[in-house]
């Protein structure tokens, strides 16, 4: 975990994870588009939050890709929470992922201290599992001109989610395809939205999936 702000008695946490590939375990570089894209993210986080004690912080992981079974970023992510925990306490997360990012965060949400997902653009294949959300709440954005990830793929998993009694709610957002970069304000001020609003420190942005 690489925290960007760290207050000296946080109330909760966001923690963003960012997007890489369906294969690799090359790590990922230091500087690279996928943890560039976050950025702005943590920003308006920042931004939004800077009256309230959030922890800030986003997840490192060893390998660029998700590597099939192996699944490597959603150790990486239970481990960030677990580092988290010991430095912060038992304190409220939401995580923020994009795109694989977004699969990882999903796949922890039965962690304890996890209070909500906000998914980007996510990597929802068809069957991917959704009986362990249980009553963690998500909010899922996509745009529906996305050609790397499914938009009628996250639908369906928030369909699924739903049925099992999660509080799951989806956003088609107008533009941006899977690289989020036009209209990109809309994207960074509705998952911030999103985010505050599952750590209960505002409302949440008008749903429509």
């Amino acid at each position: 975990m690489r925290v960007r702000r760290a207050p000296r008695r946080p109330d909760c946490a966001v923690l963003l994870l960012h997007g890489g590939r369906a294969e690799g375990l090359a790590p990922p570089p230091r500087v690279g588009l996928p943890s560039l894209r976050m950025r702005p993210f943590a920003a308006a986080v920042l931004r939004a939050g800077r009256a309230e004690r959030i922890l800030v912080g986003d997840v490192r992981y060893r390998h660029r890709g998700w590597n099939g079974d192996r699944a490597d970023p959603v150790e990486d992510a239970r481990r960030a929470l677990r580092e988290l925990r010991r430095s912060a306490g038992p304190i409220p997360v939401v995580l923020i992922g994009h795109s694989m990012g977004a699969r990882a965060a999903l796949r922890v949400a039965d962690e304890a201290d996890v209070r909500g997902v906000v998914g980007l653009a996510p990597w929802c294949p068809p069957g991917e599992p959704v009986a362990h959300l249980r009553d963690t709440p998500i909010v899922l954005l996509h745009d529906e001109a996305d050609r790397v990830t499914r938009a009628e793929d996250t639908w369906a998993y928030l369909r699924r989610a739903r049925a099992r009694g999660t509080p799951a709610e989806g956003i088609a957002m107008p533009y941006g395809s899977h690289a989020m970069l036009r209209d990109a304000r809309t994207w960074h001020r509705t998952a911030t939205a999103a985010a505050l609003a599952l750590l209960d420190l505002g409302p949440m942005p008008a749903t429509d999936r």
